[in-house]
């Protein structure tokens, strides 16, 4: 396919190209005149042009603060971002609004855990675990918390090919750690870890755990409530939103035993010259005035874009490609060969097409791509893994072949007759 062609269209199939108009940068052309390509959503994703109306008409009809103004205008702020607060737990499976905590973005809301729970709670001696999958973001706060303390931080190791060692993350359990901090996806490799298995064995031990889904949340569901964790933290940029505005869940009782991150108004419900009273969970949290746009216009309706782009909820666990069998939950794959694991990279491509076309696939079709991935030197450079497990199955490794971006997020199956 050259570039710039407009793809074939299968009924029924998820159409990228009407996605893509719903981005006005998709409008511009590249310095040399090709259809623009945008491959780093892993680190910041473009904004759907709903997004971009919802806070121009909050910042012209909407503004004013938020929780402190008895008028009109201030009224319907604190109520629509409220409800982009309630919307916002829905999304992650939340037991209660209340346990939503706005902030700039994960990165912050690691922070906020490190410094206001890990700081209370971590001693000399006592150990904390990340992972070396980790962004820095999950590694730098623990490393100046445990340096602070005197505690000990370690890290589960990786596998050659790129998945966490559980093995290892059990050795270090056995030290009871406080903490285990674990990204759900990795920004780097694009690792599906598993966080429901990892989460049982840390309460086991003992320890509480915190979730980076800064990755996972724009492309998979997120059901706290089945995770079983402590924390977990996101960040709307990498959902469809602006910057500047994240979100941390914990339980109820551990935000209610936290002393404050941040101190200054807001957060407080009574300040005299000898002291203050802190405000209820979350706002004991929300010091100073919130990113009141940013909430109100962005995560309110990034989520049912992403639900769109994801149908969340209702992705099978087994799929049927001709004679390939794929089982999510066991994490193999059956062939002419029998059975191979799936690597986190083949679970990701193999759910968003069991989402897009249903529970079972006859045969592989072209399928449109979200992004505009039809240059083929960027195809080559992503589709390597996908050919060794068709190999690995005993099935052509090259036709017909499906191809999935890490740190892109474009997805394309190639025709038939493709080489």
């Amino acid at each position: 396919m050259s570039v710039g062609a407009e793809p074939a269209v299968i009924p029924g199939a998820f159409s990228g190209t009407d996605k893509r108009a719903g981005f006005p940068v998709f409008e511009r052309l590249t310095g040399t005149g090709q259809r623009l390509v945008y491959l780093d959503a892993a680190a910041s994703a473009p904004k759907p042009q709903v997004v971009i109306d919802a806070m121009a008409d909050a910042y012209a009809h909407h503004y004013a603060n938020v929780h402190r103004g008895i008028y009109e205008l201030s009224e319907d702020a604190t109520q629509r971002f409220e409800a982009a607060r309630r919307k916002v737990a829905a999304f992650l499976g939340a037991p209660s609004e209340r346990e939503i905590v706005f902030v700039r973005n994960a990165t912050e809301a690691i922070n906020l855990v490190a410094y206001s729970w890990g700081r209370s709670n971590l001693a000399a001696g006592d150990v904390m675990v990340t992972t070396q999958l980790e962004h820095h973001a999950n590694i730098v706060p623990w490393q100046q918390l445990t340096r602070e303390v005197g505690a000990e931080l370690r890290y589960v190791l990786i596998t050659d090919d790129g998945l966490l060692d559980l093995d290892d993350l059990d050795r270090h359990l056995a030290a009871k750690p406080k903490l285990v901090a674990v990204s759900a996806v990795s920004n780097a490799l694009g690792t599906i870890n598993p966080i429901v298995e990892i989460t049982r064995r840390a309460h086991a031990a003992g320890a509480l755990v915190l979730i980076d889904a800064a990755q996972a949340a724009p492309h998979m569901p997120i059901d706290i409530g089945a995770i079983g964790c402590d924390f977990l933290v996101v960040s709307g940029h990498k959902m469809l939103g602006p910057s500047g505005i994240g979100a941390l869940w914990a339980r109820r009782e551990l935000l209610e035993a936290m002393p404050p991150f941040m101190t200054g108004g807001n957060m407080i419900l009574r300040v005299t010259l000898e002291g203050a009273e802190w405000n209820t969970v979350p706002q004991k949290f929300e010091a100073g005035t919130p990113a009141i746009v940013e909430a109100i216009g962005a995560l309110d309706r990034p989520i049912p874009v992403l639900s769109c782009f994801m149908s969340a909820r209702g992705v099978p666990d087994q799929l049927a490609i001709g004679p390939l069998r794929f089982d999510f939950r066991a994490l193999t794959a059956t062939g002419a060969h029998g059975p191979a694991e799936l690597s986190s990279h083949d679970i990701l491509v193999m759910r968003v097409l069991a989402e897009r076309r249903g529970e079972v696939v006859a045969r592989i079709e072209i399928v449109e791509e979200v992004c505009g991935l039809d240059s083929e030197a960027t195809l080559r450079t992503v589709d390597n893994h996908v050919m060794a497990l068709r190999r690995a199955l005993g099935e052509d490794p090259r036709r017909p072949r499906w191809l999935h971006t890490v740190r892109g997020e474009g997805y394309r199956l190639a025709r038939p007759d493709e080489g």
